[in-house]
């Protein structure tokens, strides 16, 4: 058993109400959409409820899912936007290079020099690959991407992430702002 125990891990949030029966839309995390269904008895975030899937089907981006005791329509609608988490060590250990987003967030993140940087609160995917949200002491927060190239040494043991930015990473000036277009005459 690790120190991980206790920690949660969020699986999947219940969206809409499908028909009649009790079913309802579910948003699944991970790269298997049904791998939610593979844990048992999943929770809400405090604990308070608990959810066993008994049926599920992969429709387009969703999950239409079943769970006991849940009968009808009302029931279902009354889970929308509940949050389903497993505990944290019911996971397997990850792959060499693998990482769990939960293991990243509190994570310190450093440059090549050994500068602090901030720390991780966040994986984000907004479409075009995993970013890196680094709250740093001071400021607003801000994006690294989550690549080798960027983020070569990840130490989830240690509790810190070296960052490899480019010198003119934090700078605000556009090179593309002094070739604005000029209005046709």
């Amino acid at each position: 058993m690790t120190s991980d125990s206790g920690q949660k891990v969020l699986m999947a949030k219940i969206g809409a109400a499908h028909g009649i029966r009790g079913e309802v839309r579910v948003k699944p995390f991970g790269d298997d959409p049904l791998s939610f269904t593979d844990y048992g008895v999943l929770t809400s975030k405090d604990g308070a409820r608990s959810f066993e899937v008994e049926k599920a089907r992969v429709q387009k981006t969703v999950v239409i899912t079943k769970f006991r005791s849940v009968n009808d329509r009302n029931q279902a609608e009354e889970l929308n936007g509940v949050e389903l988490f497993i505990d944290r060590d019911q996971l397997p250990d990850p792959d060499e290079d693998e990482y769990y987003y939960s293991d990243l967030n509190g994570l310190s993140v450093v440059d090549q020099d050994g500068n602090a940087l901030g720390k991780i609160i966040a994986v984000q995917d907004f479409g075009a690959g995993d970013l890196l949200e680094i709250r740093p002491r001071r400021g607003r927060t801000f994006y690294i991407p989550f690549t080798k190239e960027f983020v070569p040494d990840v130490s989830v043991s240690s509790g810190r992430v070296t960052a490899h930015l480019p010198e003119d990473y934090f700078s605000e000036d556009s090179s593309d702002s002094s070739e604005a277009a000029s209005p046709d005459k």
